[in-house]
């Protein structure tokens, strides 16, 4: 798509954003149910795009991306109609007589920018807290997922007028054009190298974003912790989606006295979880492309593997590995993995752990399992975090009930739920001062008996 395509859709959107249509909470919700009743209905669609695309199961694809969709669509069609009403707050007495009130608002015409790794949740679920907010919305699908992309389009193109909601695909061409235009509110799921252009570009017009980024997410297994249960969520939590999930453990800091059982137990839990050979496991989905799978091979150092490491490049694979022995200062450790490959850091004491945590950017996770609360507290509190989990890993994504997002190096802002409305909706600040009294403590000239009252009031 041309440039001047792309500066038509958002001129129409604009157009349309102003003439209030989407202010009807009705009409969001309309939008809502329509597209919840398209996605039960073309769930075999999406399923099939997304094998595709990253050769995940029907299983995965629902647990994964369908689910959440329909889960945050329900949620919203529940919740948006009291977001979205003012709500009376407290006038202080200096400025009485008033209603004091807090009205919420759609920015206007949104970008939504998603990555490929979950092609269809990281669209889909942006948009429709971008919907229940109010707004009109513009979606760019990864290019790397182009199946995916394609249902996408036809999910919009039969729902929604292109002055609501429309796709723009392609690759960086489109990207570039998109971000030169005037949206009022851009959020972006994926690389913190991309992020930070994207942010650039945000910056020349004052354009609010949501960053939604990554890093090393670490995973601190303690000396009591549980190790089989540890072992098993980790596997679960790490392969996952071949491990390109934004808030997989990327790397393990283990206890030096439950070392060698939990990577034992990791080890078994592989063979459960995905079979004596993963790579003959049909439900085992494979890397985006042959950039990724050379990136991933050159991270594995053959020397420190004690479980996978086979590379099958004709099928885009990694088999799930496990590396012991890593230091800081390995190939692995010098970045995000974003894939299959699970290093074993060792510590003594919890600060040591949480000093070596630190020397990454702030991570968008942490995990932690321990019978303590006090180990959990210290980590929770001292390390600067996205999100996570005590004794699971993941899981804190999956619900509307809370907020979803990173800080620092791993994004800004949140979305999910009420957090998800907030973040496409500015809220007003209103006061509604009556008009049969008109205090004078304000108005020139001041005197001695004016300041006291002042005093009185704002204290």
């Amino acid at each position: 798509m041309d440039p001047q395509d792309i500066a038509s859709i958002v001129r129409r959107q604009r157009a349309f954003f102003a003439t209030g249509a989407t202010l009807d909470v009705d009409y969001r919700l309309d939008a809502l149910r329509r597209l919840r009743s398209w996605v039960r209905e073309n769930e075999g669609h999406i399923d099939q795009a997304l094998e595709q695309d990253l050769g995940k199961s029907a299983f995965e694809s629902y647990m994964c991306e369908v689910g959440l969709v329909l889960s945050e669509a329900s949620f919203m069609l529940r919740h948006a109609r009291g977001y979205a009403r003012e709500r009376r707050v407290k006038t202080p007495l200096a400025n009485f007589s008033a209603r004091s009130f807090v009205k919420p608002g759609p920015y206007g015409t949104v970008l939504v920018m998603s990555p490929w790794n979950y092609p269809f949740l990281l669209t889909v679920e942006p948009l429709i807290d971008a919907i229940a907010a109010g707004n009109t919305a513009v979606l760019k699908p990864s290019a790397y997922a182009p199946a995916t992309s394609m249902v996408i389009q036809a999910m919009v193109e039969e729902l929604f007028s292109p002055e609501y909601v429309a796709v723009v695909t392609g690759g960086r061409a489109e990207n570039s054009a998109l971000l030169d235009e005037p949206f009022d509110y851009i959020f972006f799921t994926g690389s913190t190298a991309v992020g930070r252009e994207v942010l650039c570009h945000a910056a020349e017009r004052l354009t609010p974003v949501t960053l939604e980024l990554g890093g090393k997410s670490p995973c601190i297994v303690h000396s009591d912790a549980d190790v089989a249960l540890a072992a098993r969520r980790v596997v679960f939590g790490k392969y996952l989606n071949c491990g390109q999930t934004c808030v997989a453990p990327d790397y393990v800091l283990c206890h030096e006295s439950v070392k060698n059982a939990f990577i034992e137990a990791v080890v078994s839990e592989v063979k459960r979880q995905y079979g004596e050979k993963p790579l003959e496991n049909p439900a085992y989905g494979c890397i985006m492309n042959e950039k990724h799978l050379r990136r991933l091979s050159g991270l594995i150092d053959p020397a420190k593997v004690v479980f996978g490491g086979t590379v099958r490049a004709e099928t885009l694979q990694v088999e799930p590995t496990v590396m012991d022995g890593v230091t800081l200062d390995d190939a692995v450790m010098g970045e995000e993995i974003f894939g299959p490959i699970l290093p074993m850091l060792t510590y003594g004491e919890l600060d040591e752990a949480l000093m070596m945590v630190e020397k990454h950017p702030t991570p968008l996770a942490l995990y932690v399992f321990t019978a303590s609360k006090d180990v959990a507290e210290a980590a929770l509190s001292r390390v600067r975090f996205g999100g996570g989990c005590v004794n699971d890993v993941v899981i804190h994504l999956a619900t509307s009930e809370m907020g979803f997002g990173g800080v620092g190096a791993s994004g800004m802002g949140a979305y999910h739920g009420k957090a998800g409305f907030e973040a496409f909706s500015h809220t007003k600040s209103v006061v509604d001062k009556k008009t049969w009294v008109d205090l004078p403590i304000r108005y020139q000239p001041y005197g001695s008996a004016k300041e006291r009252l002042l005093r009185m009031f704002l204290r």
